[in-house]
């Protein structure tokens, strides 16, 4: 365990875990900090064939802690050692096989970071929201270049200007969903999909998944760069701090 990330090595495969249940996985910095750690000390250890991502509890992840990215406020640059920006470039860069697997609510990066898996299997009953404009902010991950492509500018504004929330069958046909499973069959799935990618042959295997993504990585990146210079200045806006707080005395008066 690494500041609420359990980081499991089961011979070829590496499984991260947002490991917070009792704050419904809600990402600090430190926590960013760990993923980062794991998939740079991942890129150079070619023993791994796999990656794959899951949260314990009721939720993948409730979003970013707002209070904790308060505190830190205001973000680094994007060229800097920052944890969310190395853990942004190590997602852009990622060359072994990615799978998330994903069940109640998938909140901001919960949702932005499945842009950089492989595959996702999305359990029933799940829900995806980007709440970025409601608090101020801007998409990052380049979620504001990736949603576009995969799902129409239309259904990209919907999701990321509007904020509507969406279930497991509506990010597959948005495609961000690779798989949908029954409630209570997320393990299972997801032990399905390691056990069929480990016994294929593993240099092919890592060849394809990079051929696949390479295309467009330098353009991931510098969206990355431009979400990120935004979303730098938004949060020593007081739109955001107003956003925020009014956040926090919403969720004091349920």
């Amino acid at each position: 365990m690494s500041e609420h990330i359990l980081i499991d090595r089961r011979g070829a495969h590496l499984s991260l875990t947002f490991a917070r249940p009792e704050r419904r996985n809600a990402v600090t910095v430190a926590m960013y900090a760990a993923l980062a750690d794991a998939f740079e000390a991942a890129a150079s250890d070619p023993s791994i064939r796999l990656i794959t991502l899951e949260g314990q509890g009721a939720d993948f992840t409730g979003g970013n802690d707002l209070a904790d990215f308060l505190k830190e406020m205001p973000v680094p640059e994007s060229g800097s050692d920052a944890p969310v920006w190395r853990l942004l470039r190590a997602l852009a860069n990622n060359e072994i096989p990615l799978v998330a697997a994903v069940h109640g609510n998938v909140v901001g990066i919960g949702t932005t970071l499945l842009f950089h898996c492989d595959l996702v299997i999305a359990e029933q009953g799940s829900r995806f929201i980007m709440p970025f404009v409601d608090l101020g902010l801007v998409p990052e991950a380049a979620s504001s270049l990736i949603m576009p492509r995969l799902s129409g500018r239309r259904a990209a504004a919907r999701h990321i200007l509007l904020g509507e929330p969406f279930g497991a069958d509506e990010a597959l046909a948005l495609g961000i969903a690779s798989h949908v499973v029954a409630k209570g069959e997320l393990d299972a799935g997801l032990a399905k999909i390691v056990k069929t990618l480990l016994a294929k042959p593993a240099e092919a295997l890592r060849l394809t998944q990079a051929l696949l993504r390479r295309s467009n990585r330098a353009e991931v990146i510098e969206r990355m760069e431009l979400e990120n210079s935004h979303f730098s200045e938004r949060l020593t806006s007081n739109e955001v701090r107003d956003a925020i707080t009014a956040f926090f005395a919403a969720r004091a008066r349920n």
